[in-house]
């Protein structure tokens, strides 16, 4: 009991990850107490598809961290990624902050629908703004079933978006 509410616990079993997961959240919060920032890191899940544990980050600055379209959140995952690699942690951790990625990935698939939907009453191409490698992956994944548009890449680096273009019959 906490307070005056039954408080209920939930337990995760850390299999051979749990060297990984320890290490990413010792690293992780060290990294944000460097950046001074009020967030703390929780691993929600330990075994994501063989790949590693999915690290959760929450505070008052987490908009701060997550950046624009999740640049900074990115960025973090790769430092944290390094550092893993550096000391011989062969795992991949993949960090969230406050569900933003599942939240971009909805708002991803959504704005796919829309300009499928335009693009098909229009009969004309659109160029979506550029994006990296895994939204652009989203666009298209959305879109791979439509009987009605095809997608493809365009552009180098970070200029790099998805053309949605109308299927000609």
């Amino acid at each position: 009991m906490i307070g005056a509410t039954d408080a209920r616990v939930s337990v995760t079993k850390l299999g051979d990850t749990s060297n990984a997961s320890s290490s990413a959240i010792t690293y992780l919060n060290e990294i944000l107490s460097i950046l001074d920032v009020d967030a703390l890191a929780t691993v929600r899940t330990v075994n994501n598809n063989n790949k590693g544990p999915v690290i959760d980050i929450q505070g008052e600055d987490s908009g701060l961290l997550i950046g624009k379209k999740g640049e900074n959140l990115n960025a973090l995952q790769f430092i944290l990624n390094r550092i893993l690699r550096s000391n011989s942690i062969d795992s991949f951790a993949t960090l969230d902050i406050e569900q933003y990625k599942e939240r971009r990935s909805q708002s991803l698939n959504t704005l796919a629908t829309r300009v499928a939907e335009r693009v098909m009453n229009s009969n004309r191409s659109i160029t979506l703004e550029p994006m990296n490698a895994s939204e652009r992956r989203m666009i298209h994944t959305a879109l791979s079933d439509h009987t009605g548009v095809k997608t493809e890449s365009s552009g180098s680096g970070y200029n790099r978006k998805v053309v949605v273009m109308p299927i000609k019959i």
